[in-house]
């Protein structure tokens, strides 16, 4: 067995004031199922983190990151997160939803508040924890 942490990285996309995030799959046996959480994936072999989120928010919702840049890394015994940033330059309707449920632009408020209401699921849905954490640090920067 692995004990290795796994390394993701990951986007925060920001349009005006609001936050693109994804509602994860609700499927058991994926982190934070059926939670907003921030777009982005597993780093493949012999990939940097830089190139690795690029590929996943183009796999995610067909979006070519703009210029980028690194905001942070949070590391927890399961998981090393890699956190990127990037202005989200189109329009909600221009992107695919190619993984995830629902998609949605949050305010400040709802990141703060924990949760976002999604016209999808037609419920009001929980934020990650550790997706909150990061939003929140990246808000008050």
């Amino acid at each position: 067995m692995n004990d290795q942490p796994v390394h993701v990285a990951i986007a925060i996309l920001y349009q005006e004031d609001k936050f693109l995030m994804q509602l994860r799959d609700n499927i058991p046996g994926i982190l934070y199922p059926g939670y907003w959480g921030l777009f982005g994936g597993h780093i493949e072999l012999g990939e940097t983190p830089d190139v690795a989120v690029k590929r996943e928010v183009i796999e995610e919702i067909g979006y070519t990151l703009p210029s980028f840049a690194e905001f942070g890394c949070y590391a927890d015994d399961a998981v090393v997160r890699h956190v990127f940033h990037a202005p989200l330059l189109v329009e909600l309707d221009q992107l695919v939803l190619n993984e995830g449920w629902d998609m949605g632009l949050l305010t400040p408020e709802d990141i703060r508040q924990g949760k976002c209401y999604s016209p999808i699921a037609d419920e009001v849905r929980l934020l990650g924890a550790i997706h909150q954490r990061i939003m929140l640090d990246f808000i008050s920067h």
